[in-house]
């Protein structure tokens, strides 16, 4: 029987993943919206920690989509801050 030893990177990776998935399920479960906040940050959070772990096990097409998914994530963080930000301006008026 082969034994599956994972070193801390390889567990901060699939941490990572982790949190991606529950993203996204929470997403499509109607729990988040595309615009939450906390759906921002577990994908920004998951798509850093793959990174460092593909920083030390690197495949390179993991490490790209990562590039791109951390890109993405960072854009909607900042139109959601930026949405919330006029709400309130509204609100307040």
């Amino acid at each position: 029987m082969t034994s599956i030893e994972m070193d801390f990177f390889q567990w901060l990776g699939f941490a990572g993943m982790i949190f991606i998935v529950i993203a996204y399920f929470f997403l499509q479960l109607g729990m988040y919206d595309i615009h939450a906040l906390n759906y921002q940050l577990l994908n920004l959070v998951g798509a850093i920690a793959l990174i460092i772990s593909l920083l030390v096990h690197f495949n390179l097409g993991s490490f790209l989509i990562e590039v791109f998914w951390i890109m993405i994530t960072v854009y909607g963080l900042f139109k959601t801050l930026r949405h919330r930000r006029k709400s309130d301006k509204k609100t307040k008026s």
